[in-house]
Order: structure tokens, then C-alpha cells, then sequence
């Protein structure tokens, strides 16, 4: 049975605009907002730059999205993650394993959320949905926390935003400064051979700071 017009049509609206989201991102990550261009953009999707008008109205909604489609991604991630089976500790140490692994395989929404601080996350207050994304993120920590708490194993004094950015910071970091880091010390934090051992060290300061009295 072959899908009706207004399916096809629908389905084929969806993947047009999600190629155009994932050109743009690249764009986007790769020349900053002011550098990005649509003509490009339209040139590397297979649609018109009437089309991206069409479909985002302009450069700055097309930017928004692209940066609320990279936020959702990493929000996505974290909530396929099931810890519930899991001790406070564990389920600390496979949330911010989760965050470094997509952090790793994700560049351009390093290079991106980079570029909106540049701007002074002057589009990402204009998008509230952000605030939607990312509230799951912190209620799944806040629920680890207090289970933890409840059990005996972590201190008192730190909520979910204090872990949330001591795990962003590594994983942030470790992308974003991997060129000016390898310059002046000489060692590739993205080099496979220590992948572990930075994967397991993110875990481990995270798990000590919340068990450390």
C-alpha cells in the first residue's frame, strides 16, 4: 500500500528540513553566525535558498534552530539512558559517560554553543523552548542526587546544576580547547590511547566530589 500524497508530501517536507538543519549546523559550526552563508547552504542541500526561507523564514530562525536542534540531541541522549537500576554512584558515573561520548562524536555543538557565547547567548534567549529541553537533564540528576543522599553516599550541599556543570566542564573543555591545549603542553586530548583514562577520570571527580564530606 503506497503512502497517500499528503504523507508523501509530509514526509518529504521532514526530510528537506532536516537536511537543511544538518548543513546548516555545519555551516553554522564551521563560519559563525556573522560568516555563515544561506546561498551556501542551499548549495550544499539538494533545495533553493527560497526553499530555507520557506521553510525558517530567515538566517536567525534557521540559526536558532540549528542550536535548539543540537541542545535537544544531547537532552535526547541522556533521557534514553536508564539508571534507575542502578546505585547513585553508578548512575552518576553513566550519565556523565553518556555526556562525554556525545560531546566526542558531536563537535559542531561544541562549536556552536561556543559561537552563542560569543553572541551572548543573544538568540538562545529568545528560544524558551531551551528551557524545556534541558529541565529533564536536571530533574534526572536531582533524582540520582536524592537517592543518593537518602542512602547515605553523597553530601548534602550539591544540586543538580553544581554536577551538571562539573561534567559539561570536562566534556566541554576537552573538545573545545583540544587545539590551544595541544599547542602549549603537548599532549592530544583526543588522542584514542587515553580516551579511557579521561572517560574515567571525568567519572571519578564527579564521584568524589559528591562523596567527599
Amino acid at each position: 500500500m503506497t503512502a497517500s500524497p499528503p504523507v508523501a508530501r509530509r514526509r518529504d517536507a521532514e526530510r528537506t528540513r532536516a537536511e537543511i538543519l544538518a548543513v546548516a549546523t555545519a555551516e553554522f559550526a564551521d563560519r559563525g553566525y556573522d560568516g555563515a552563508r544561506v546561498d551556501e547552504i542551499a548549495a550544499r542541500t539538494s533545495t533553493t535558498k527560497r526553499m530555507i526561507y520557506y521553510y525558517f523564514s530567515g538566517k536567525r530562525q534557521l540559526y536558532v534552530a540549528a542550536l535548539e536542534a543540537a541542545y535537544a540531541r544531547i537532552r535526547e541522549a541522556e533521557q534514553q539512558v536508564s539508571v534507575d537500576h542502578l546505585g547513585p554512584a553508578d548512575a552518576i558515573r553513566r550519565i556523565a559517560e553518556v555526556t562525554f561520548d556525545h560531546h566526542e562524536a558531536n563537535p559542531d555543538f561544541i562549536r556552536l554553543v561556543s559561537i552563542e557565547n560569543i553572541h551572548r547567548a543573544e538568540h538562545i534567549t529568545r528560544l524558551p523552548s531551551l528551557v524545556k529541553i534541558n529541565t529533564p537533564a536536571v530533574l534526572l540528576l536531582d533524582r540520582i542526587l536524592s537517592r543518593g543522599r537518602e542512602a547515605g553516599e553523597f553530601r548534602a550541599d550539591v544540586d543538580a546544576i553544581d554536577v551538571h556543570l562539573m561534567i559539561s566542564a570536562f566534556c566541554f573543555f576537552r573538545v573545545a580547547n583540544q587545539h590551544t591545549f595541544g599547542a602549549i603542553f603537548e599532549r592530544d586530548l583526543l588522542d584514542p590511547a587515553r580516551r579511557a583514562h579521561y572517560r574515567k577520570m571525568l567519572s571519578d571527580m564527579v564521584v568524589a566530589h559528591l562523596t567527599t564530606l
